[in-house]
């Protein structure tokens, strides 16, 4: 068997060891210069003696030619962007597959983690599926559900989606080779889109209620890696800052919402309206930084 991956981040680069892996083929890797932070997958690719090709081609309807004329079993989409042309869809024998790290039609898009996170999620789910012109609209070959805990962060979320699509590609791989890969159409609803959008414009209002802002707090949180949204910010007193980590403490109030409480070695308390928020870890303000 052989494929052509098209991929990006770490859960490409994730792919591309596991396709090598597993014995098959792999004809090329689309994939560009990585971004600060993440995994060079052009030169892991050369190091495994893969070509790599410019991602954008995915784009060009000419090159469902260079697919068939290779006889491309399947087209994998790993986290990479560009939108791929409906020919080149159609050209892989077996067929074109994307994985998504989100529950679909729920969470389209990008960042699916961190607005998952953001709203407050109890489950959330990894899905593989079949690519249709209409980006993340194609029947569902696998999804992998799991449970959210209250202090997991965007980066816990994102790299559990990670480890469940690594598993669902192994079955792909195995149920193309004996023909049989599942096609479940979408749930009949609207869902939810989010393109490169951070809510509420990156900015915590205390008058959202603790669990809310403890939500957004670290929905943003991806460290070590670089977060898609960078953290929030808030006024702490007179001081604007960028808040890092902060968590629920449990403790009622009825100060108003901004109301900077008792600090100590863990952190400094602020109301929330309904709660104390303990603010564990904070960083100079990019909007202040941005002004002087």
């Amino acid at each position: 068997m052989n494929a052509l991956l098209a991929c990006a981040e770490f859960a490409g680069a994730d792919a591309l060891r596991l396709l090598v892996g597993r014995d098959v083929e792999v004809a090329a890797v689309l994939a560009g210069p990585p971004p600060e932070g993440e995994p060079d997958i052009p030169a892991l690719a050369a190091e495994l003696g893969i070509p790599s090709l410019e991602p954008g081609l995915v784009r060009d309807p000419a090159f469902a030619g260079w697919i068939e004329e290779r006889g491309i079993d399947l087209l994998l989409n790993v986290y990479a962007l560009p939108i791929i042309a409906p020919g080149v869809l159609a050209a892989p024998r077996i067929g074109s597959f994307n994985l998504h790290p989100g529950p679909l039609p729920d969470y389209r898009g990008l960042n699916a983690a961190s607005w998952a996170v953001a709203e407050g999620e109890r489950r959330h789910a990894a899905t593989l599926h079949w690519v249709s012109p209409e980006v993340d609209a194609g029947p569902i070959a696998y999804d992998s559900w799991f449970e959210v805990g209250e202090s997991d962060n965007g980066l816990a979320v994102a790299a559990r989606c990670e480890v469940e699509g690594m598993k669902m590609l192994e079955r792909l791989l195995g149920d193309a080779q004996r023909g049989s890969i599942p096609m479940r159409p979408q749930p009949a609803r609207a869902g939810s889109w989010h393109g490169r959008e951070v809510p509420r414009e990156g900015v915590i209002s205390w008058d959202l209620g603790a669990r809310t802002v403890v939500d957004l707090v670290r929905a943003a949180d991806h460290s070590p890696r670089v977060s898609p949204w960078g953290p929030f910010e808030a006024r702490i007193g007179e001081t604007e800052v960028a808040i890092l980590r902060a968590s629920t403490t449990g403790e009622p109030t009825d100060a108003p919402a901004g109301t900077v409480g008792r600090s100590g070695p863990r952190g400094t308390l602020v109301s929330a309206g309904d709660e104390w928020v303990l603010v564990e870890a904070v960083a100079a303000s990019r909007r202040v930084a941005g002004r002087a």
